[in-house]
């Protein structure tokens, strides 16, 4: 069942916190869709205004801040420029991980505001998402140390088709076994599920580049995203989804690229923000709309990517559906 409360994070703005190596796709994580290249001349679609680039002024100091960044929709007509590096030496080769900055384009300053870490001993591919937050340095007047708090997770089903996406909170069958036992420590609510991918089969990428469906749900009428705690199975958003059951659901799929006859590959046109090809190159738009979009990630080198996202998506779902893409596809390539 899911729950009529909405959170209070009606949109994310400003003043909230106001006070290498070559660039192709050999060695990830098996993947074999057709690449998709940036497009080499840039196009202008004139929209009412501009849209305004979101700027975290200085780090992260409080909890409260760092979750009116994570949850909090982006603004009407704001973007929120993010950087993504993914580290994977040595024993961290199949278990990678992530950091995602926000990024100043004018200045050029960035802000670690995410990490996500690939968990090992799992049988499905499994990444948890902590924040991290500065807080004075006691022993140090003046400075701060970092600390790290979990957010959420995302996880896969074996065939690394389909991946959901929840804040950090107990599994509901969990929730009942607390319960039944009249535990009297500080236990977490259920978890939200705020959202779900879906890859299309894809064996040996003959059907060319890969083809998303993203879900989550539609914002209230003020700009809140109600809150969703599924207990069964049946409540889940995939659930929702294939049951046909889609009215309260925002369904949004990547753009599909165009082929180009001179370049002899799929183009997307990513404004500059993205100059590497790669399978994982993909921009995220809603049917009725194919201009306006809502989120887009790509390769800029071999670990260094981008990820602009827009209203009315978040920065944790934003950073979800980005590794996403990083993962292997049995069914899909």
């Amino acid at each position: 069942m899911s729950s009529s409360n909405t959170h209070n994070y009606p949109q994310l703005t400003s003043s909230t916190f106001t006070s290498h190596p070559t660039a192709d796709d050999s060695g990830d994580e098996g993947d074999m869709d057709a690449t998709i290249a940036p497009q080499a001349t840039t196009i202008r679609v004139t929209r009412p205004v501009d849209p305004t680039d979101f700027v975290l002024a200085r780090p992260i100091l409080s909890q409260k801040e760092l979750n009116d960044l994570a949850f909090r929709p982006a603004a009407l007509n704001t973007r929120v420029t993010c950087r993504i590096c993914r580290f994977r030496d040595g024993f961290d080769k199949l278990h990678p991980q992530y950091k995602l900055y926000i990024e100043h384009l004018a200045t050029g300053e960035i802000h670690h505001v995410m990490t996500a870490k690939k968990q090992r001993k799992s049988q499905t591919s499994y990444y948890t998402i902590t924040g991290v937050v500065h807080v004075a340095n006691a022993s140090q007047p003046g400075s701060f140390m970092t600390e790290e708090m979990v957010l959420g997770k995302v996880r896969s089903n074996f065939l690394g088709t389909s991946f959901v996406l929840y804040s950090h909170g107990t599994h509901p069958d969990k929730k009942k076994e607390q319960d039944s036992s009249n535990s009297n420590g500080k236990d977490l609510d259920i978890r939200e599920e705020l959202g779900a991918v879906l890859y299309d089969p894809n064996i040996l990428g003959f059907k060319g580049p890969r083809k998303m469906t993203i879900l989550t749900h539609t914002l209230t009428r003020d700009g809140k995203r109600p809150e969703f705690r599924p207990e069964t199975e049946s409540d889940t958003l995939l659930a929702k989804y294939r049951d046909g059951h889609a009215k309260d659901l925002l369904v949004l799929h990547n753009k599909s690229p165009q082929w180009n006859d001179e370049t002899q590959s799929f183009v997307l046109n990513f404004s500059g923000r993205v100059t590497q090809a790669s399978v994982k190159n993909f921009q995220v738009v809603h049917d009725n709309d194919l201009d306006y979009i809502v989120m887009q990630f790509g390769r800029v080198e071999r670990d260094y990517f981008t990820l602009d996202y827009k209203y009315p998506i978040c920065l944790l779902q934003a950073f979800a559906i980005a590794l996403t893409s990083f993962d292997a596809k049995l069914a899909c390539e």
